[in-house]
């Protein structure tokens, strides 16, 4: 694809337009992405008004809430109009109070209600991420007159995959049907009797994004109704919608596992105090961790001072420990996402892990053992006249490291979210600092069992 090139004041060189037409979204959207903002909004400004709004409806493009302000005023309501719901509600999300009202005043009085009130539910819900525009007919049409429905609104629909058919009165959601299943069906069947005798998969405005996926994935769906209390359909989400979601809530999970506050823009977007305000808090909260693990050796700093020798496995020890228990929270935290677990199966999950623990820190503890009567053997390094119970030591303290290690990183994904906050906080480097001040008092006290009247 040509590169673009745009000088302010001028029009985008038409034969530049032309390429552009003929190039998919996708690879117009990377273009644009590289662009500045008034580069971008020239060229958007001048393309075709409904290829404009296929590239607004597509997540991959950035800046999209400051590309739809740079756009001459009559093109951007007709832009945040013809967007599909959701999607136009992920682009005034990202704008502050004033700008969005001002785009809101540019549209007709429906859509603006229908924008504000998928914008009042929280950001990750159901109904932050549902779109309304969707097709259902009442429970008396037959075939033939679904598929004319279908046929008339299909261009202002997200999709026609899944029907949903209301009670004509209640207005409440009574089945779905598919798109395939009314074409093999004979024109003059009612689309009850088309549909399948069972009540439909749905959830309420308030379930989490991650909630939706698991019963889109489990059940096998296209979409899934989002009602209100009175069981009347308020919008769907489709997997698409999904998709976007989970990638967004997966990329600030893996964020937070790594001990920064979740970031929704690209990086290199990223200001550089934003970044600083992102990190710090983190860095700053481990630091204080880490300073109690220096509290602890100084407790011990007697003990250090007459078996120098225990001070050459305290990486060891500490790193050990920190591992086993990452390994543990990483699992766990990936398990409640995915719905595996529940709240209540802490003590299943206790019961696993205690006995996991220690079959892994016996296994490291054989291998530290072997590894000091190596080196004292082959005559690599002297532990001194006591080191078989130094190498005890180590094997011992590996163990009891090790099982707290994986105990605490399984518990601490429960103990969050008991208390309402996401799992994904019990990132690596707070379980690390965690397992390390309570390794090493694990470490001293074992140390005190086994070389009391030798080297202690």
């Amino acid at each position: 694809m040509k590169e673009i090139h745009y000088t302010s004041g001028e029009d985008v060189d038409p034969i530049l337009l032309v390429e552009l037409l003929e190039e998919h979204d996708a690879d117009i959207i990377t273009q644009l992405n590289e662009c500045d903002l008034e580069t971008a909004a020239a060229i958007l400004s001048q393309l075709p008004r409904d290829r404009t709004v296929d590239i607004f409806d597509r997540p991959e493009l950035t800046r999209a809430g400051d590309l739809i302000l740079e756009l001459p005023e009559e093109m951007a309501g007709e832009v945040l109009k013809g967007m599909s719901a959701d999607r136009a509600a992920d682009t005034l999300r990202l704008l502050d109070g004033t700008d969005r009202t001002l785009l809101l005043s540019r549209i007709d009085f429906e859509t603006a209600q229908s924008l504000k009130l998928l914008l009042a539910y929280p950001e990750g819900t159901a109904g932050s991420i549902m779109t309304t525009e969707f097709v259902s007919v009442p429970s008396t049409y037959t075939v033939a007159e679904t598929l004319k429905h279908i046929r008339e609104v299909e261009h202002t629909r997200e999709t026609v995959y899944a029907i949903y058919i209301l009670d004509p009165i209640s207005r409440e959601l009574i089945r779905v049907v598919g798109l395939r299943q009314l074409v093999s069906s004979e024109p003059d069947q009612l689309i009850m009797d088309v549909a399948p005798d069972r009540d439909p998969i749905w959830v309420e405005p308030d379930t989490h994004r991650e909630e939706v996926a698991r019963l889109i994935s489990i059940h096998d769906l296209l979409a899934v109704p989002v009602l209100n209390a009175r069981h009347r359909i308020l919008g769907i989400v489709t997997f698409d919608d999904v998709i976007d979601a989970i990638l967004a809530e997966s990329t600030e999970d893996v964020q937070k596992f790594g001990g920064v506050e979740g970031m929704a823009e690209p990086y290199l977007e990223i200001g550089y105090v934003e970044m600083i305000k992102k990190r710090a808090g983190w860095l700053c909260a481990l630091f204080l961790g880490e300073m109690l693990t220096a509290s602890a050796m100084q407790h011990y700093s007697d003990e250090l001072a007459k078996a120098v020798v225990l001070t050459l496995f305290i990486p060891l020890i500490m790193s050990s420990g920190g591992n086993s228990g990452s390994q543990a929270t990483s699992l766990l935290i990936r398990a409640l996402a995915l719905g595996q677990l529940r709240l209540r199966d802490w003590w299943r999950v206790a019961a696993r892990e205690i006995p996991t623990g220690l079959t892994l820190g016996v296994i490291l503890g054989v291998i530290g053992m072997v590894r000091i009567a190596a080196w004292q053997e082959f005559g690599i390094f002297d532990y001194g006249e006591h080191w078989k119970l130094v190498a005890l030591t180590v094997g011992v303290g590996l163990v009891g490291i090790v099982t707290f290690g994986s105990f605490a990183g399984s518990m601490l994904p429960f103990i969050l979210k008991r208390c309402g906050f996401d799992p994904a906080s019990a990132s690596a480097p707070f379980v690390a600092t965690l397992v390390d001040v309570t390794g090493l008092m694990i470490y001293f006290s074992v140390a005190l069992l086994i070389l009391r009247g030798t080297l202690l």
